[in-house]
């Protein structure tokens, strides 16, 4: 046929009919392939499921080194991972040349790769090129080390509990708490947010469980005197008061409305993504009520963090009516811990889990990269070729964005 002819019939055939047909041929192929292989498991939903893994400052020797960097993200591509999770925020510093931060003078230095280069943009320029999402994750949101230059710098901004105690111990460390009712410190974290989505090409942001605040906290001057300016009364003696939690988480899902607003005015396909702890936890503990942010169309992507070290545990956290209510909205994945330095993980312990998640319809990412297969149990090969059969097929998130 002349390729005149060919250009003609190619023409006649709509963008939404070549998916279409993709589309088909791709499951006649996935077809074959788990005929072939019968181990593995056909997904009920998409093959868009999200397929996540979280860099951490545990992968900074990774990330600060382009070869290595490379490396990691080959890796990734070829198991059929789509999406990095990057910190980019952590302990009251940032990980990217940040004009902010030198303004605002809590960042002396400027954190740069072993070759001089940008960290983020080695990232995300390497991720795209494989066809991954890259999502800079601000972990520490209103966290900070209490030696920080941050909060030596701005005292007024921390937060305290009744007694003036400022101090927190978690898996973090001993930190304080930036007021998440204060202006400047919601400007401080906007500003944050929106360098890295002039400055970077990232497909979105995230936030996790510290997108919050303790119970006990929010009994320093400005949030009583905002309190009474409100409610014509003093915050009561019992932080669990119910009035007083929801007063409280209701200032927060403000923010977090705010700066989704001001995250969509620069990129409106940008993926607002949060990754918090299970809602009793979540809400109970900090605050931070993430159902009403899903019901009032403030998050693109939930991954409920579920590091539960059994099974039962975790299924069961995983079928909680909101997670399945959220399910029906966005795309919707849990956190599955991979492993820590001093506490490995089994494969068929994270394979178990992956396998329960998507029976439920959910994606996952895994925390984090290097124990993913650098610091693991068994042998790397292994761990890989056990990533490949749950992940045998391509997932592109393309279609999501």
């Amino acid at each position: 046929m002349a390729k005149s002819s060919w250009r003609y019939l190619f023409s006649k055939y709509t963008k939404q009919t070549l998916k279409s047909i993709s589309l088909m041929v791709l499951g006649i192929l996935l077809t074959v392939a788990f005929s072939t292989y019968p181990g593995i498991t056909i997904p009920s939903q998409p093959v868009q499921e999200i397929r996540g893994v979280w860099m951490t400052t545990n992968d900074t020797d990774i990330v600060r080194d382009h070869l290595k960097l490379q490396e990691a993200v080959n890796h990734l591509a070829r198991l059929n991972f789509n999406t990095i999770y990057p910190v980019v925020w952590n302990s009251g510093y940032v990980f990217y040349p940040s004009g902010v931060a030198q303004a605002g003078g809590f960042q002396p230095f400027i954190r740069r790769g072993l070759q001089g280069q940008d960290i983020l943009a080695d990232l995300i320029t390497q991720s795209h090129q494989k066809g991954l999402l890259v999502i800079p994750w601000f972990e520490f949101g209103f966290m900070a080390p209490p030696s920080s230059e941050l909060v030596l710098n701005h005292p007024k901004w921390l937060t305290n509990r009744q007694d003036g105690s400022q101090t927190w111990e978690g898996v973090a460390g001993e930190v304080v708490w930036l007021n998440p009712f204060h202006p400047e410190v919601q400007q401080l974290i906007t500003n944050l947010v929106l360098e890295v989505m002039t400055q970077y090409q990232a497909d979105g942001i995230q936030f996790d469980d510290h997108l919050s605040l303790p119970i006990e906290f929010g009994y320093d001057s400005y949030t009583i005197k905002l309190y009474q300016q409100e409610t014509k009364a003093l915050p009561p003696s019992n932080p669990k008061d119910e009035a007083w939690v929801r007063w409280r988480a209701n200032k927060i899902t403000q923010f977090v409305e705010k700066l989704n607003k001001a995250v969509k005015a620069k990129n409106p396909k940008a993926i607002f993504s949060v990754a918090p702890n299970p809602y009793y936890t979540a809400y109970n503990r900090h605050l931070q009520d993430w159902v009403g942010w899903v019901k009032k169309n403030l998050v693109d992507e939930l991954i409920v963090q579920i590091y539960r070290p059994d099974l039962p545990s975790f299924v069961k956290e995983m079928t909680q009516p909101e997670i399945k209510e959220a399910q029906r909205k966005i795309p919707t994945g849990v956190g599955i811990l991979t492993g820590l330095r001093n506490r490995p993980v089994a494969m068929p312990q994270i394979q178990a889990k992956v396998q329960a998640a998507r029976q439920n319809g959910l994606g996952f990412s895994f925390f984090f990269y290097e124990s993913l297969w650098d610091e693991a149990p068994e042998p790397m090969h292994e761990r890989q070729s056990k990533f490949q059969a749950l992940f045998y097929y391509p997932a592109s998130r393309a279609f999501l964005r």
